[in-house]
């Protein structure tokens, strides 16, 4: 886009409220969508502008609106739409759902922010892809939920392993027995540095890195640690009964107000326990899930996964350069590398989004995963907060 053909929309702050309209008011049909989807990004920080270079390489989806209330981000996000001549900036999130040629909508903002926006979303009749954590909070993420089932609206949380095929296949792999009865899982997303966002303006420091601040986030558990939750409650099909951690801001000493370092524990049905760690001072083996059972361990990378057999269990021995007896993929310490096929998982969910809507489908990654991911996140920050055991209550969780 030139330069001139900027529009800045002021009137307005992202964090402001909306009016709601009538829900079922001027609904879309797939027919008028004509396999072309005018997508809104609101929140257009790395993830928000990562997201639209995705969806710029997806045929049938097409960014016409851009929102964000710091002007150089918004600026930055609108030279990355392409091929639109309708396509507008925003400042105020409510003005971008005003315009009727929106079909859908990506919720990329703070996470104290979601809620608001998915709502307001939903009630100018937009499809909503709201990134992860799903919510900040159980009262949060029971407005989504209560909207969501007032609504014929899609609804995606951004949980992408859970699009995965990769993952697809081996939550398959492991409940068809791979690593038999399932003992503990172990998962980790570990990184050296201070996790900040570089400010060009001390008065931005909190819109900017507000990851690190309790009015908008959760800090590591939330931003993390919550796509191997979603990832735990999809592979068992249950929601833990009760959680215990320990977090701390024992390495940054900056200001920052969520924790540096966390560690989380959960229990669930039959006695499995999840662990979660997130370190921000030591980045050995960076992401990584083990699902860990009496026939062997599944270990997890972002983009690939490895099975190191058990006990009696044996590794499976082929042939290789003519020579028999030897393995073809085994590396000691790791196992066997498994062939799967998929693509990143991101532009996975948001192709996933786009079938979605298009097949008036439910998500795979829909609002009660995401709820159950934010119920259980909220339970670990009570943990580590409080420094007691917490307790799943079905009073307060809803879905």
């Amino acid at each position: 886009m030139k330069r001139k053909e900027f529009i800045l929309n002021t009137g307005g702050v992202i964090l402001g409220s909306l009016t709601s309209s009538n829900l079922f008011a001027n609904l879309h049909s797939l027919s008028n969508l004509n396999f072309q989807i005018n997508i809104g990004v609101i929140g257009t920080g790395g993830r928000g502008q990562g997201l639209i270079k995705l969806i710029n390489k997806i045929s049938g989806f097409n960014v016409i609106g851009v929102c964000d209330n710091i002007p150089f981000r918004l600026e930055e996000a609108f030279t990355l739409i392409k091929g639109n001549q309708n396509s507008r900036a925003y400042s105020d999130y409510r003005a971008l759902l005003d315009n009727e040629d929106i079909d859908a909508i990506i919720v990329s903002t703070p996470l104290s922010t979601h809620d608001q926006i998915a709502i307001d979303a939903i009630d100018a009749d937009k499809h909503v892809y709201c990134e992860k954590t799903m919510a900040k909070g159980t009262a949060a993420t029971s407005r989504i939920v209560n909207k969501c089932k007032q609504s014929n609206k899609i609804f995606q949380t951004g949980h992408q392993y859970h699009s995965s095929r990769m993952y697809t296949q081996l939550v398959e792999m492991i409940n068809n027995g791979k690593v038999g009865k399932i003992i503990s899982i172990e998962g980790q997303w570990n990184r050296n540095g201070d996790w900040r966002r570089t400010v060009p303006n001390p008065a931005l420091e909190r819109q900017i890195n507000w990851r690190m601040y309790r009015e908008f986030s959760y800090g590591l558990l939330a931003e993390l640690s919550s796509h191997q939750i979603d990832f735990t409650n999809w592979l068992l099909n249950a929601t833990p009964k009760k959680a215990i951690g320990f977090g701390g801001i024992d390495y940054w000493k900056d200001g920052r107000e969520t924790y540096d370092n966390t560690k989380v524990i959960y229990e669930y049905p039959q006695g499995i326990k999840a662990t979660y760690t997130c370190l921000t001072s030591n980045a050995k083996d960076d992401y990584k899930i083990m699902v860990m059972g009496d026939k062997g361990t599944l270990t997890i990378f972002q983009k690939s996964a490895w099975f190191f057999p058990e006990g009696q269990y044996k590794t499976e021995y082929g042939d290789v350069d003519g020579v028999s007896g030897a393995t073809s993929n085994w590396q000691q310490g790791k196992g066997s590398e498994l062939d799967l096929k998929h693509m990143d998982p991101t532009k996975q969910a948001l192709i996933d989004f786009k079938d979605a809507i298009l097949n008036n489908q439910k998500p795979l990654s829909g609002v009660s995963t995401g709820a159950k991911a934010s119920y259980a996140v909220e339970m670990g920050i009570q943990a580590m907060d409080t420094n007691q055991v917490i307790e799943w209550d079905d009073a307060n969780f809803i879905f």
